[in-house]
């Protein structure tokens, strides 16, 4: 499997980089980077576009070099500058090409430093990727030795959650990682006065854990039959006031990796990123990798087969 990199023409791309080879040193697999460019306009075209894409090649070119000395010896990686009338386009037919089963991606400047957010790029192969898309956090930086030491299956107790869970797992164990199944609470503050409702939506909120923990422990079960297994098995739930307590609550760590799944109103063989994993990748303080139904079938298949 290689782990496809895109590469901003901007100080974006350290992240991507530092993530990229944590991802390929984690799964012993092979790295390739990649930065795309327009292809150029068409011959007779007024001499300033052809400027311009001198520039755009000579962007890309810098680039791709600094890319190449954030790699450690140890490390071997291949660089290509593609041209396509778009990013998102251009990366997708260079992971079909060299047959890249991950690809990787850093966060928007206009972000939250230590925040997962969302560029254009990002935004458009959340809704189109046939293949797992990997976020970095505005910012993320590791050693160059680092590896994924935990990873964390968003689980909903909802359809195709256990899918997940088990595909999660297998890559977990593939990366000699821990597991960690985790849940989130979300309950906004009520009003002091509303001491009646309070208590009946502390009731709610108790009764629901309940109910998703004895789903998360029926799941593990699945986990623990695997011919192989992660370093270690956990769950958690996490609660708090608003998307980022509750997420924040469960605790993270270096060498966190947190996974969730695409939306079931999407088509199956492209992630499709619904309205609650939108908010769990927003406000996740770690890399997040969201993996398309159909990608999780083959990767539950595969842990399932050992």
């Amino acid at each position: 499997m290689t782990v496809l990199v895109g590469l901003p023409r901007d100080e974006r791309a350290a992240a991507a980089v530092h993530l990229g080879l944590m991802l390929a040193r984690s799964l012993d697999e092979d790295l390739l980077f990649c930065t795309v460019v327009p292809p150029p306009w068409p011959p007779g075209m007024a001499r300033v576009d052809a400027e311009y894409q001198e520039y755009l090649d000579s962007s890309a070119q810098e680039t791709i070099e600094e890319a190449r000395r954030l790699v450690p010896g140890d490390r071997s990686a291949a660089f290509v500058v593609a041209r396509a009338r778009s990013t998102s386009a251009g990366l997708l037919e260079v992971a079909r090409e060299h047959g890249a089963r991950l690809l990787v991606l850093g966060s928007s400047t206009a972000g939250v430093l230590g925040r997962v957010a969302f560029g254009s790029v990002a935004d458009r192969l959340l809704h189109s990727s046939p293949l797992p898309v990997v976020l970095g956090p505005r910012g993320f930086r590791c050693r160059p030795d680092a590896t994924v030491r935990r990873v964390t299956a968003a689980f909903g107790a909802t359809d195709g959650a256990d899918e997940l869970v088990v595909a999660v797992a297998g890559v977990a164990a593939r990366a000699k990682a821990a597991l960690r199944v985790a849940s989130f609470a979300v309950r906004p503050r009520t009003p002091l006065t509303a001491g009646i409702g309070s208590r009946a939506e502390d009731a709610v909120v108790r009764e629901w854990t309940a109910d998703v923990e004895r789903s998360q422990r029926a799941v593990l079960e699945q986990v623990e039959k695997l011919p192989r297994q992660p370093s270690a098995i956990e769950a958690a739930v996490g609660h708090g006031s608003d998307w980022a307590a509750a997420i924040e609550d469960i605790g993270w760590d270096d060498g966190d990796l947190l996974a969730v799944g695409s939306s079931t109103a999407g088509p199956l063989e492209h992630v499709f990123i619904g309205s609650r994993s939108s908010r769990i990748v927003r406000h996740s303080p770690v890399p997040v990798v969201v993996v398309p139904r159909g990608a999780l079938r083959a990767l539950a298949d595969r842990a399932e087969q050992g």
